[in-house]
C-alpha cells in the first residue's frame, strides 16, 4: 500500500461535477492498494497516517496529528501511485492491485478510519471514478507512505 499524504488547508474532489467530499485544514490522502495488500497492511496505513505528526504545535514545530487537531481527512483512491515508467514512456500499472481486490480493501480502510478516529472528518472520492481533485497544499508538506 503507497499513499501521499499532503497537509492541506483546504482539499476537495468532484465526479461528474458534484462535489464527493471535502476537507478544510487537514490531510489528502492518495492511496495506491497492491495485490499483496490486506487488511493488516490498511489497519497500519490508516493509524500511520491519522497519528503522523505534521501539524504544527505552539512553538511551530511538526508535533501535532490529524487526530490531534480534529483535522479532516480526504481519502482518493489512486492505482496510478504503481505506475511504473522506468521502461518507455507508458507507465504499466501491473504492480496495482485489480479492482475486485482494490475497492474492498478501500472500503474497508475508509471504514476503519471511521469507527477508530470518529473525531476526524473522514471523506473520500469514488472508487474508480474519474476524479477532479483541488486542494491548497500547506508548506508545502508531502510525505510519502509505504507498507
Amino acid at each position: 500500500m503507497k499513499a501521499v499524504v499532503q497537509r492541506v488547508s483546504s482539499a476537495s474532489v468532484k465526479v461528474d461535477g458534484r462535489i464527493t467530499g471535502s476537507v478544510e485544514r487537514g490531510l489528502l490522502v492518495l492511496l495506491g492498494i497492491a495485490p499483496a495488500d490486506t487488511k493488516e497492511t490498511a489497519r497500519w496505513m490508516a493509524d500511520k497516517i491519522a497519528g503522523l505528526r505534521i501539524f504544527s504545535d505552539t512553538d511551530g514545530k511538526m508535533n501535532l496529528s490529524a487526530n490531534d487537531i480534529g483535522g479532516g481527512l480526504l481519502v482518493v483512491s489512486n492505482f496510478t501511485l504503481y505506475g511504473n515508467a522506468q521502461k518507455g514512456f507508458r507507465p504499466s500499472f501491473t504492480e496495482a492491485a485489480a479492482p475486485e481486490k482494490a475497492a474492498p480493501l478501500y472500503d474497508y480502510f475508509l471504514s476503519y478510519l471511521h469507527e477508530k478516529y470518529s473525531n476526524l472528518n473522514i471523506c473520500s472520492g469514488v472508487f474508480g471514478a474519474m476524479m477532479d481533485v483541488a486542494l491548497v497544499n500547506e508548506g508545502p508538506v508531502t510525505i510519502i507512505l509505504e507498507k
